[in-house]
């Protein structure tokens, strides 16, 4: 049975790049370009994981991670937050939101996958 992941990034060639890095590890992936993107698509399905960046046009990753944390059928998705940001306030406004994870990017796919492995839900 396979995983599916989200990833919500306004850059198309990250969302390549996680993209292909998550299949070849055997998920199936969704993408999304901005979290009203995600949300809406999120609507009819489940997915086991979302990876979500922080800057974006639209709905930013946080106010995403505030909104999907209040819908009961999404409450418990872990969300690993991957963005340039890497203030510790920011983080920290992450982590009360709900986030499991925060990468710094560029990043390193197999660190990635390590932390998708110890999060994501069956």
């Amino acid at each position: 049975m396979s995983r599916t992941i989200m990833i919500i990034d306004d850059s198309p060639s990250i969302r390549q790049v996680v993209n292909m890095a998550l299949t070849k590890a055997g998920y199936e992936v969704v993408e999304a370009e901005d979290g009203q993107d995600a949300l809406n698509k999120l609507e009819n399905m489940k997915v086991n994981l979302i990876i979500c960046d922080v800057n974006m046009p639209n709905m930013d990753g946080l106010t995403f991670l505030k909104t999907l944390k209040q819908q009961a059928n999404h409450k418990f998705t872990p969300v690993i937050m991957l963005t340039t940001e890497s203030q510790q306030s920011l983080k920290m406004e992450g982590k009360m939101a709900g986030a499991k994870a925060w990468m710094v990017k560029p990043f390193k796919p197999e660190q990635m996958l390590e932390a998708i492995s110890k999060l994501i839900l069956p």
